[in-house]
């Protein structure tokens, strides 16, 4: 049940119409819940929690009002960033592995309650790992919007400072974050956190930074969602892996995605009969960004050009552009 704590935040969220800080708290009470053997009272709770919820946001969709999101205030105010993604799984184009992986988060975590009331922790420490443009921020932005919670995004320039005893206690404030307020929490380019121990170029206060990170993810026992992002994977350290329940990687898209990635950003304009072949050539070694940005070039110079359909030599010239820029 309850404690008293979570009565008073209940109450005090509903007066100030924190509506996410209000479900946030009651899921709070579900998990204690069900962890003290309460199975069919957490489901119920956290049922209903997801039908208010649902009610607030229609409600919130038909007043053209936006879905009220927990702001951060104070010190975190500098710290994190919010918002309620509208993402879901079915906008991404991924690889198969990728997304089997990702969908294996989303049911652990809608299943949380149930697989800690049999002991088990759901996944909920996620490590993305790949190439710049592979999807992995639109994949969190996707958890949270599939999980319908807010998006918290760690700003590092806000958290990484000159002093590193303030960054320690920068990421203290966050961590604290995590477990007051349930949410989707990404560490974007988490190697300027997570940077190996023992480089040339390392000093004493860098790596007791790494050291209380390391130690943070360790004791975290919120119900949050934490996600970390790093095109450099081999600047980690090795201790940082074994802090998480999942690592995926996120491959440069194969032909087959690449054309669906084109397909999907052409769907407003007419698609000509194109030669894939010459298209997967030049659209090989680029992320899916690049081939989104080349797809919109293309389709923008067919339209000022006053062309009836995107064809096949705009895409390989915008897809070969795109080829230069990253080479330069």
């Amino acid at each position: 049940m309850a404690n008293a704590n979570q009565l008073k935040a209940l109450v005090k969220s509903h007066a100030d119409g924190d509506d996410t800080r209000f479900y946030s708290v009651a899921l709070q009470v579900a998990a204690g819940a069900a962890r003290s053997g309460q199975a069919h009272f957490a489901q119920d709770l956290r049922d209903l929690i997801d039908e208010l919820r649902k009610n607030s946001e229609q409600g919130a969709s038909k007043r053209g009002g936006p879905v009220p999101v927990a702001q951060p205030r104070g010190d975190l105010a500098g710290l994190l960033s919010v918002s309620y993604p509208s993402t879901r799984m079915a906008d991404l184009v991924l690889d198969p592995e990728v997304r089997a992986s990702l969908d294996r988060v989303i049911v652990e975590q809608r299943q949380h309650d149930r697989l800690r009331a049999k002991g088990f922790r759901p996944l909920r420490r996620v490590l993305l790992t790949g190439p710049p443009g592979t999807g992995k921020t639109m994949s969190a932005s996707a958890l949270a919007g599939e999980l319908r919670l807010p998006l918290f995004v760690i700003r590092l320039d806000g958290l990484i400072t000159k002093f590193m005893g303030e960054t320690a206690a920068k990421l203290r404030l966050v961590f604290d974050a995590l477990a007051e307020t349930r949410g989707v929490y990404l560490f974007d380019e988490v190697d300027a956190l997570g940077g190996e121990r023992g480089r040339d170029n390392d000093v004493g206060e860098i790596r007791r930074v790494l050291n209380s990170f390391l130690q943070f993810l360790e004791q975290d026992q919120s119900d949050s969602l934490l996600v970390a992002a790093t095109n450099h994977p081999q600047l980690l350290d090795r201790a940082m892996f074994r802090r998480f329940d999942a690592v995926i990687d996120y491959p440069l898209p194969t032909a087959p995605i690449a054309r669906d990635v084109i397909r999907n950003r052409l769907a407003g304009v007419r698609l000509g009969r194109v030669t894939w072949t010459q298209i997967d050539k030049a659209a090989v070694g680029l992320s899916h960004g690049e081939i989104t940005l080349a797809a919109e070039r293309a389709a923008k110079d067919t339209i000022l050009a006053e062309d009836e359909s995107v064809g096949t030599g705009r895409l390989v010239a915008a897809l070969s552009e795109r080829h230069s820029r990253t080479n330069s």
